[in-house]
């Protein structure tokens, strides 16, 4: 009679680690050259020369690993039973630094927000709202929605992402489902001009009604007019070296 060894215990994957293992190549969108961006004058940082590319996380493969499994499995179930089928809804998803994005198609927004906050395996009940970002270099889809949502039932959180293109800047409303975010719908239709289609009263928040444009897109002009200060006259941000 032989001694079996004993079997090592194995502890199990966390949910990083396993997103880690079974990532796929990550997406290079862009590069971005020098530590400002300058051009024209030489620059004075030292770093002129940097070259870096701009990297999205790729999309993560099933097992995502606790506490995603779980959460995932719920949402098709519920997406499946209201005839949301989840390979319609979702493009894709990501986990990146211990957080979970839904990439989801404008056209199935609404009806997904309203199962993340209803089906009782989810409850979602909470939308801090809605940030806006522009990527002008990822031509069809330059205009981000990011919505952070918290379910206070199951202590979880979870981002949903929608995109739409600079030529049809329209992406459904979510008031009805979350109705704190209709500040927030306003705010990033101000400042990124995506038009929330079904708002009550998509207006200007921050900015003058007549101003425009929308400042926090990557390619609004700074403008800007000339600072006297001591008999020196400081040219306005647009005369200046130019930084991304």
């Amino acid at each position: 009679m032989t001694d079996t060894p004993d079997t090592p215990e194995v502890e199990p994957a966390t949910g990083a680690e396993v997103a880690a293992a079974t990532e796929q190549t990550p997406d290079v969108v862009g590069v971005r050259r020098g530590s400002f961006g300058v051009s024209g004058s030489g620059d004075t940082s030292g770093f002129g020369g940097l070259v870096e590319p701009i990297i999205w996380p790729a999309a993560a493969t099933k097992p995502y690993g606790e506490p995603w499994d779980e959460m995932n499995d719920e949402l098709e179930l519920a997406a499946a039973e209201r005839g949301l089928p989840a390979t319609e809804a979702v493009e894709r998803i990501v986990i990146d630094r211990g957080e979970i994005t839904y990439y989801v198609r404008r056209e199935h927004l609404l009806a997904f927000a309203q199962m993340l906050r209803d089906e009782p395996a989810l409850r979602f009940e909470f939308c801090s709202g809605v940030s806006g970002v522009h990527y002008p270099e990822q031509t069809g889809r330059e205009l981000h929605a990011v919505y952070h949502l918290l379910s206070i039932t199951h202590n979880r959180r979870v981002r949903v992402e929608v995109t739409c293109p600079d030529g049809d800047a329209r992406i459904p409303s979510i008031v009805s489902v979350y109705p704190t975010n209709d500040w927030h719908e306003r705010e990033t239709y101000d400042f990124f001009g995506i038009v929330f289609v079904g708002h009550p009263a998509l207006t200007r928040i921050e900015m003058p009604d007549d101003w425009v444009g929308h400042p926090q897109r990557k390619d609004y002009p700074l403008n800007g007019i000339p600072v006297e200060y001591k008999g020196a006259t400081i040219p306005p941000p647009d005369e200046r070296r130019s930084y991304n």
